[in-house]
């Protein structure tokens, strides 16, 4: 949408394009936290901002017949949704977690060439296997972090809610396709239990305790399930999708 090339300016006069738009990012991002869960806090979306107003400063070219507020918004709205992209329901304390798991999971598959089992993955963490259990439980409210973000143990679209028109243009449409495609080959790759579960929670619209109904299974059993295969999607799509932003 819009293109421009670098300005050389003084860093006193940086400072001062800076200074002057840092209320447009607390009102960009105070009007977006509007409609997101209280979970988020509206300081994680102003630091956000701030990195697009950076960017806006950095990259405007007056010579264009756009002004710098309306290119420092389109910056700074582009930075926010990028970071609502990256949430995933996961405490910040428990983020080291969940990506020591990816990376062990990762490496396994690639050694191995198969779906590690669980008892593997926990070996690989150097914990045992009642250990890697409890943190799945404890990982429970993990997802895809790119889509969603669990809320009160509900999955809420965010971008349907913030994202403007831009969400729905052709482009976005296609690279949600694509990134379905991913999804659908990660999850043909993991055990079947995992691929189940996954199947009935996404795709079928079925809560963890319907599942946990349908397959005969304790609950506790369903989250630690639904925790493996979202933590094996993760990080098969840090593989095939390259571009993702924010997977963490």
């Amino acid at each position: 949408m819009y293109s421009y090339a670098p300005v050389e300016r003084s860093t006193e006069e940086r400072d001062e394009l800076i200074l002057e738009h840092l209320p447009q990012v607390t009102w960009i991002a105070a009007r977006i936290h509007e409609k997101l869960p209280p979970s988020i806090e509206l300081e994680d979306l102003v630091s956000a901002g701030i990195v697009g107003l950076l960017a806006a400063v950095d990259n405007f070219d007056p010579g264009r017949n756009a002004s710098l507020k309306t290119y420092a918004e389109f910056k700074i709205r582009g930075a926010i949704l990028d970071s609502i992209r990256g949430l995933d329901g996961v405490p910040i304390h428990k983020r080291k977690r969940l990506k020591q798991v990816q990376e062990a999971i990762a490496g396994l598959e690639q050694r191995l060439q198969r779906a590690p089992a669980q008892e593997e993955i926990a070996a690989a963490l150097g914990i045992s296997a009642e250990e890697y259990a409890e943190w799945m439980v404890d990982l429970r409210g993990v997802s895809l972090g790119t889509l969603r973000i669990t809320e009160d143990g509900n999955e809420i679209e965010l971008l349907d809610q913030v994202a403007g028109g831009e969400e729905d243009s052709p482009a976005r449409r296609l690279e949600r396709a694509e990134l379905q495609k991913v999804i659908s080959e990660g999850m043909q790759k993991m055990p079947e239990n995992e691929r189940t579960v996954l199947s009935l929670y996404y795709n079928e619209g079925l809560n963890l305790r319907e599942i946990a109904g349908v397959m005969d299974f304790h609950l506790t059993r369903i989250w630690q399930l639904r925790a493996q295969g979202i933590l094996r999607l993760r990080a098969y799509m840090e593989r095939k999708w390259p571009s993702q932003k924010g997977i963490y």
